[in-house]
């Protein structure tokens, strides 16, 4: 009787010891809250204020977790709701041109945010782990430390500098971009975009923080909560300085955007159309600089038709015009062979008979290369464009006039690190940056719109203009400080008008890169692991 008393007595002391599995709806509210961080990016205006809640409020979430897998699986749960909300565009490409049936490209959305969301599963089980956790009186809860607010902080910037590493990289939807139109702008100088993930992240930990110490003294809410409004208070405050200088003299530009629709630019119909197209749109006016949005001309560079090459080098060189123009690149061989075609820019010098070119260097999986065992996957999208080559990371500047400018091509942009990199190594650093991109394949949705804020912030971390010339919008001219100087309305055809000014010097992102977060990132990690409270093993 005594051992059966014991056996119960021990079974009910390991049940109290277990941490309770969190209830499904625990996990609904979390992909919810993802799903709302999507009204966080453009188009909404001042949306990273409501991200800065909308962190808050997940983090506060995730200190409702019991373990290392709980926090994973709610980490994963908002990363899939954010994602699934946030890139649904990408059905647009797959089913509206590509041709794949409704339900297979829906599924491929699906598929595709579930493996996004791998990364703030990873940041929250990092966290969870790392951090350590005091108990308080709710079994369920934990109360939020400093060793969690770091940890926290940089568990969600690595996370998120991993996704835009592994497999090329995909950093679409990174936090720091809703921060373009938000309080802490002004810290994308200083560490780029993950920095500023790091950043808002630290500032939604320690509210939590203090929110949690209300409940026991004030005292103990005090310090997180001056040091998180300090933080917010600086980013607007750097957001007004000014890492780079005026640099040579003002260009006069004209972007084009020719709005050629997607569904008919590689048949027959569609190139004769941009031909002529962009030919008039060029020729009509002189400017300093004349941009054109990716492959523009749809056709190999080699076979742009002579009357068009004629009367392109004949206007550049009487109105002292210089063009950048999309078409498609080719390698002769000796026995005149096409090979290593290549998504590219290239550009005329008035009076100078060589050509600049530029060739696109991170290029786009499953649209510009096959990864390796996904040939089927292309041919059911049925995209023209398949295995390209690729350029290097860093190409020379072209100069209009005395002025350097750094080009790229579409989704190129979206990697601060490359960019920062190229002027890095530039001979002569670039003092203005061009974007020339189709992002026809998305339709009318949000793409456009979250495409150039994330323009924005390469303006932001370089402290450099920033032109953007795309086929159906959003063409536009950013200031060094990546605000909206001017912009076309999306879908029609016409020509951006505007005088730039470029820039020189570093801002501390250009110097050091993904570098800074990244190190500082880990050495907290490795801090709190060492200095937390004592952890529990949960579930």
């Amino acid at each position: 009787m005594a051992d059966s008393s014991l056996r119960s007595l021990s079974r009910q002391r390991d049940a109290s010891a277990a941490p309770r599995a969190l209830p499904f709806w625990h996990y609904l509210v979390a992909a919810v809250l993802g799903a709302a961080n999507t009204f966080s990016f453009a188009p909404t205006p001042h949306g990273g204020w409501i991200e800065l809640v909308i962190f808050t409020v997940f983090f506060a979430w995730l200190s409702r977790t019991n373990g290392w897998k709980s926090a994973a699986a709610t980490g994963w749960a908002f990363g899939f709701g954010n994602f699934v909300t946030g890139v649904w565009w990408l059905y647009v490409s797959m089913h509206d041109f590509g041709g794949m049936a409704a339900p297979l490209a829906a599924a491929a959305v699906a598929l595709f945010s579930l493996y996004l969301a791998v990364y703030p599963a990873l940041s929250g089980a990092v966290w969870s782990l790392v951090a350590g956790r005091g108990r308080v009186e709710d079994e369920q809860a934990t109360s939020p430390t400093w060793h969690g607010a770091f940890a926290f902080a940089s568990a969600w910037a690595l996370g998120e500098w991993l996704r835009g590493l592994v497999f090329t990289g995909f950093p679409w939807l990174a936090s720091g971009y809703a921060q373009v139109d938000g309080p802490l702008k002004g810290f994308g100088a200083i560490v780029g975009v993950y920095g500023v993930g790091w950043v808002l992240a630290l500032v939604a930990a320690l509210v939590v923080q203090a929110a949690f110490g209300l409940r026991r003294e004030r005292r103990r809410a005090l310090i997180p909560a001056l040091i998180a409004l300090a933080l917010i208070v600086a980013g607007m405050l750097l957001s007004l300085v000014r890492w780079t200088t005026p640099a040579n003299a003002p260009l006069d530009v004209r972007l084009l955007q020719g709005n050629v629709k997607q569904e008919m630019k590689f048949e027959q119909a569609g190139v004769d159309e941009s031909l002529a197209l962009y030919e008039r749109l060029i020729t009509e006016k002189r400017a300093d600089l004349i941009v054109t949005p990716e492959t523009a001309l749809p056709v190999l560079a080699v076979q742009v038709p002579e009357s068009f090459a004629t009367a392109i080098r004949g206007f550049a060189d009487r109105t002292n015009s210089s063009i950048l123009f999309g078409a498609i690149g080719v390698t002769v061989l000796p026995d005149g062979r096409a090979a290593d075609f290549t998504n590219s820019l290239f550009g005329i010098t008035p009076g100078v008979n060589d050509v600049y070119r530029y060739d696109k260097h991170h290029l786009v999986p499953f649209g510009e290369f096959v990864p390796l065992g996904f040939h089927w996957f292309v041919k059911l999208m049925g995209i023209p464009l398949g295995d390209l080559a690729r350029g290097p990371i860093a190409q020379k500047a072209f100069f209009v006039h005395n002025q350097p400018i750094a080009v790229d091509v579409c989704y190129e942009d979206i990697f601060g690190e490359e960019i920062a990199h190229t002027i890095r190594e530039q001979e002569t650093p670039a003092g203005i940056l061009v974007n020339s991109t189709n992002l026809a394949w998305f339709g009318n949705t949000i793409a456009l719109d979250q495409h150039l804020q994330i323009a924005r912030m390469r303006s932001i971390e370089t402290g450099r203009p920033m032109l953007r010339a795309t086929n159906t919008g959003m063409t536009a001219v950013i200031a060094a400080n990546g605000d909206v100087v001017s912009k076309l309305p999306t879908f029609t055809t016409g020509v951006l008008e505007a005088r730039v000014q470029g820039t020189s010097g570093r801002t501390p992102y250009v110097t050091s890169g993904n570098v800074t977060v990244i190190v500082v990132s880990l050495i907290l990690l490795a801090i709190a692991f060492a200095f937390a409270p004592g952890r529990k093993r949960g579930a």
